[in-house]
Order: structure tokens, then C-alpha cells, then sequence
């Protein structure tokens, strides 16, 4: 019994030993690899190490792990033999993209935010997408124009009549509002309720707080709040992290011991933009080869989002039906009634289908969808061979006070951005002389001068085009000239507003469902044919599913003990 007893009393000692080494580690703050400075030490500068973080796609989203694959190979033939994608084989990095096409009820769920943010009717009115692309001279399809948009029975359909230049403005809307609700769930900002009561960061009512709370006049925005431009009374919520490098109020004074401060970037928390996905970056999850290679061999090529070469499902239970929503043929949208191959006449919900193997709903037929890239015909050529894009207008935000870097905001409480003037950063002093230019304190041009919109100067002068006489900018990457000489002269429909849409619609042939299919249309117009879905860029390994695969055994860094 006493042996008993002591072997109890031994494991018993030993564990609480054990337990209490491993709370005196925990205690001990990790340290830097090159420097041995102790990270997270309030006494120490409060240097601050974060956890790192593999963040989960935002809501909607779902991750595309990329890699290499032949842009425009899935194309079996050039029917209108204009050249327009021509083979070329390029590296998409591993990205987040929406699960289905955004619909009616997402749209609506947009516009009832501005008509909660905004009073000014202008704002709301801009954001309604134009119903009247339903409307044709020789069709009765005046019942959609009225309905389509709104009436419940179409809330999970997809969101048609959207321009390019409007799917902008939602992606963010939709970055701003998910951000918000993460840092409102942790805590981090005050809830709507919280905001009304007029609460503060410790709970309590703020001094001098109405009814309404204490909040900014303007909506939340992730890049004011991250600059540290959206916060204080009636915003600040009572999770916020403590603040290592802030001093906490003197002895003897009122207030919180512990100064806390807003999430940042490095906290991992809050989600990168919602944008449009690239060209590229559309094709690739279209064909999803990624269900069709084992040990980097692509077993089999698609020329649709599923396997084979016809366009109706080989599988028993639903042998026969049509595998995507489009035109059968002539006068042939859906079927025959009582047996619709299918099951739509115009769209069909977000829904509907079989997803691809990315588990991408729809990536063929319902509506087309818009991409971020600029047109031109020889984008598959031209692009760089890793995440291949066209379009770039590279901004940097405006200043309101360089000398504590505050950004400049419009009336919805967004950053300016003004146009790039450099493709390095610049030193301070430049910078500075930047900002005092765009706010108009660096002279004017003389009397007379012709405007020159965005295109380089000689002395007050702008360089204008031997073509045209409008100003020219020869940029390298072709963006920014008025006019391009190398593409077809002075006169053609293609322009940096031709935006590109992929993926055929409900009123389209086959052809158009193939993934390296492409067409343009102006990025202001708008059809019953274009819907979008959005994307989002994934950080940190490009690896999604780990399991099951060999990797190299990395040993962890050895921990610095100064003697």
C-alpha cells in the first residue's frame, strides 16, 4: 500500500512539475532569431511578433490552389478566325473565388446599404442596375424589367444588367462590409445596437453621447480604419487588443490602465479586397484540371468544366440532360415543354447543375461573366507568364497630411487614389513634392495651355500624338495612351474601356462555353447576358490540401538564450 502511495505521490510530483515547466516556457517571450530581442515585452519597446495565420477565404469563397496551365489550349477552334487566344502556357497563383454567381437578393442586399448609408438619392440611383436590357423592340420581354430584379421568385438568380464600372463599386462595398462584421463578431468595433445605446470602448455611455452614438458620419472603410482613420467613441469596441507600445494614462488619473488599439494588418484578421478574378485566373478554375491530374500528369484535356466532349451527362439517373444553361440551337432555349433538357428559359438560379472540380457552380452558361482585364487581342501573348493580366492603373492614395499620413477621402469616406507618378518609391522629398503637386501648390500651367489628360509634358507643354493630336502617353505597358498606333490606327472599337467577359449565357451556343472563349463589351454598358462573381487573392502557401503528400521535414529555429 505505502509502495502504491509513493508511486502515486512520484507521477503526481512529476506531473505537476511537467505542467508547471510547460506554464514557465509559455510565460517566457519568444525572442528574435537575429537580433535575441524579446518579442511581446511591454518593457522592451513592445516589439511586437504575430501568430502566423493561414486565413480561410472570405464568405462565398472558395480556394483554387494554382499552378501551370496553357491559357486559351482548351480552344478546338477559331470560328471567327480572328487570332484572338492563341496558346501560351502561364503560372496562376492559388486564389479564392466565389462558389456561385452573384444574384439578385446579393445586389439587393447592396443597395439597401446605401439606402441605410447615404441620403442622397444619386448614390442609390447609380448603383441600380439598368433592367432595360431586357427590352426589345420584337420580343415581349417587358414583364422582366418590371420583375426580374426584384420579385422573390428571382431573389437566387443571377445579377444581370450590372456594368463593369458598377461591379467595382460592389467589390467594395463587399470587402468594407464582411471587414466590419469580423471585427463587430470579435468585439473589435461597436455593433449597430452598441452604437445606438452611444457605448464606448469600456461599455459604458459615451460623455456627450446621443441616442445615435457617437459613430463617423461616413461608412466603415478597411483602408481608413487600417490607417487609423475610423475610430474613437462610439466605434471603438471593448475587444480591442492591448496596445504594447502605448503608454498608459499616469498614476493617479481616471481611465482604462490598459491602452488598447485597432486590429492592423498584421493581425491576420481582417480579409484582403473582394475584386473581380483576372482573365487568367477565370479560365483556370473553369477547367478545374486540377480533378484530372495525379503526380503533375494531367490525365485527360476539357474543353468545357466537365470531362468529355458532348454536352449532356452521361450519368444514369440524368443521362441525357443538358449540363449547362444555354441555346441549344435556333429558337431553342430550354426544350420542349413537358420535358425541358435544362430546366430554363432565360437564367437559371445560382445554383443549379453540377459544380466543376473546384466546386465552381456555373462556370459555363447562365450568364457570362465580367473579368478585371482590359481587351486585346493579343493578351494570351503579350502577358507576363505568372498571374498574366492586363489592365493595370497603379495608384498611390492622396495624402490629406503627408506629415502624419492621413489619406485624403471622398464624400463616401473611401481613399483617393490618384494615378502613379512613380515606379519605385520615392524618397520623402519627392513624396512631399508629389502631394503638394496633386493639391495644386506646385504652380500652374501658363495661359493657354491645352489640358493634357494624363499624358507626359515637355516644359508646361503636353507631347501630343502625330496621329491624332490628342495627348500621348507612350507607357510600356499600354495602358495609359490615348492612342496606340500599334494596335489598329486611329480608328477602332477596342479602347481602355473594353473590358473582357467570359463564360457564354442562357442565350448563347456551345462554342461560347468553352473557357478560353472571350468577347468585350464597354465597361459602362450592361446586358442581359453579363453576370460576375468575385475573387479574392489568397496569401500566405499556395498549397490547399496537404494531406496525403510528401513534404521535407524543416527543423524549427533554435531559441536564443542570452548569457
Amino acid at each position: 500500500m505505502r509502495k502504491n502511495m509513493k508511486i502515486l505521490f512520484t507521477n503526481t510530483a512529476l506531473v505537476l512539475l511537467s505542467m508547471g515547466t510547460l506554464l514557465s516556457s509559455c510565460g517566457k517571450h519568444q525572442r528574435s532569431e537575429k537580433t535575441g530581442i524579446a518579442y511581446n515585452d511591454k518593457n522592451n519597446g513592445g516589439y511586437i511578433k504575430f501568430a502566423q495565420t493561414h486565413p480561410s477565404p472570405g464568405p462565398g469563397l472558395v480556394a483554387i490552389e494554382g499552378g501551370t496551365f496553357v491559357l486559351g489550349g482548351s480552344a478546338d477552334q477559331d470560328v471567327a478566325y480572328d487570332y484572338n487566344n492563341v496558346r501560351s502556357r502561364k503560372t496562376i497563383a492559388s486564389f479564392y473565388m466565389d462558389e456561385t454567381e452573384v444574384s439578385n437578393q446579393d445586389w439587393l442586399d447592396y443597395l439597401h446599404w446605401i439606402k441605410t448609408n447615404f441620403q442622397d438619392y444619386e448614390t442609390y440611383y447609380n448603383a441600380l442596375p439598368d433592367t432595360l436590357v431586357w427590352r426589345s423592340p420584337l420580343s415581349y420581354n417587358e414583364p422582366y424589367v418590371d420583375s426580374y430584379l426584384r420579385h422573390p421568385a428571382f431573389e437566387d438568380y443571377p445579377v444581370v444588367g450590372v456594368s463593369w464600372d458598377q461591379v467595382q463599386d460592389y467589390c467594395t462595398y463587399r470587402t468594407d462590409v464582411t471587414n466590419e462584421n469580423i471585427l463587430q463578431s470579435k468585439g473589435m468595433l461597436l455593433t449597430g445596437k452598441q452604437k445606438a445605446k452611444g457605448q464606448t470602448a469600456n461599455g459604458t455611455a459615451a460623455a456627450g453621447a446621443t441616442a445615435t452614438g457617437t459613430s463617423p458620419t461616413t461608412p466603415f472603410n478597411t483602408d481608413m480604419y487600417l490607417n487609423g482613420q475610423y475610430r474613437g467613441p462610439g466605434v471603438d469596441g471593448k475587444g480591442m487588443k492591448i496596445d504594447l507600445n502605448a503608454k498608459a494614462p499616469a498614476p493617479g488619473t481616471t481611465g482604462n490602465t490598459k491602452v488598447r488599439r485597432p486590429a492592423i494588418m498584421e493581425d491576420g484578421i481582417l480579409k484582403p479586397a473582394y475584386r473581380l478574378p483576372t482573365e487568367a485566373e477565370w479560365e483556370y478554375a473553369a477547367l478545374a484540371l486540377a480533378g484530372n491530374t495525379q503526380f503533375e500528369n494531367i490525365n485527360d484535356g476539357r474543353i468545357y468544366p466537365w470531362n468529355g466532349l458532348g454536352v449532356r451527362s452521361p450519368q444514369k439517373k440524368t443521362r441525357g440532360l443538358i449540363l449547362a444553361n444555354f441555346k441549344r440551337g435556333l429558337g431553342d432555349n430550354g426544350g420542349v415543354g413537358g420535358y425541358l433538357n435544362d430546366k430554363a428559359l432565360i437564367t437559371a438560379p445560382v445554383r443549379s447543375y453540377q459544380p466543376n472540380d473546384f466546386g465552381l457552380y456555373q462556370m459555363a452558361g447562365n450568364v457570362n461573366e465580367w473579368v478585371q482585364d482590359t481587351y486585346r487581342q493579343t493578351s494570351f501573348e503579350e502577358t507576363d507568364d505568372f498571374n498574366p493580366f492586363r489592365g493595370n492603373q497603379f495608384t498611390n492614395k492622396r495624402l490629406a497630411d503627408p506629415s502624419k499620413g492621413l489619406y485624403a477621402k471622398d464624400k463616401f469616406g473611401r481613399p483617393i487614389n490618384d494615378p502613379a507618378k512613380s515606379g519605385k518609391k520615392m524618397t520623402y522629398a519627392e513624396l512631399m513634392a508629389s502631394q503638394q503637386a496633386q493639391q495644386g501648390t506646385a504652380g500652374t500651367p501658363p495661359a493657354g495651355a491645352v489640358p493634357n489628360t494624363g499624358g507626359i509634358t515637355v516644359g508646361n507643354a503636353p507631347v501630343k500624338s502625330p496621329l491624332t493630336g490628342k495627348p500621348y502617353n507612350p507607357d510600356q505597358r499600354g495602358f495609359a495612351d490615348t492612342v496606340n498606333s500599334s494596335l489598329y490606327g486611329t480608328t477602332t472599337l477596342v479602347n481602355d474601356h473594353s473590358k473582357v467577359y467570359k463564360g457564354g449565357s442562357w442565350n448563347d451556343m456551345a462554342y461560347w462555353l468553352n473557357p478560353a472563349a472571350r468577347r468585350f463589351m464597354n465597361e459602362d454598358d450592361a446586358s442581359a447576358e453579363v453576370g460576375f462573381r468575385c475573387a479574392m487573392t489568397l496569401v500566405g502557401a499556395p498549397e490547399i490540401n496537404t494531406s496525403g503528400k510528401p513534404h521535407f521535414s524543416v527543423k524549427a529555429a533554435k531559441a536564443y538564450k542570452p548569457k
